[in-house]
């Protein structure tokens, strides 16, 4: 009975550990298409110039590289270091993108 109760946790705090990593690995995905997505809306509207949108794209660009060398060197995994970080250059380029379209017409 001792052995079940226990398998029984450990599964529990093994599939936790997994469901952390896909929450984590699926914000960071839902983020790229976000912005990438108000990108498109600002090109669309004629709210970002093409200088502006070359630039978010750049950016846009750094950041996904990062992501996928971050992962390949952790076997798929972000650490929560690296998540972090992530995150914070998720929140610049938000706020450069919201700059960018709010900054007047294709400037």
């Amino acid at each position: 009975m001792k052995r079940i109760v226990m398998s029984m946790t450990m599964g529990a705090l093994l599939l936790g550990g997994v469901s952390n990593v896909l929450a984590q690995t699926n914000e960071v995905n839902q983020r790229e298409r976000n912005q990438q997505q108000r990108i498109g809306e600002g090109v669309e509207n004629g709210k970002l110039s093409p200088g502006e949108t070359a630039r978010l794209e750049k950016q846009e660009a750094g950041i996904n590289k990062e992501v996928r060398q971050d992962r390949k060197a952790n076997g798929g995994t972000l650490t929560a270091k690296e998540h972090r970080q992530i995150n914070r250059q998720q929140n610049r380029e938000s706020a450069r993108i919201y700059k960018a379209k709010h900054d007047g017409p294709g400037k």
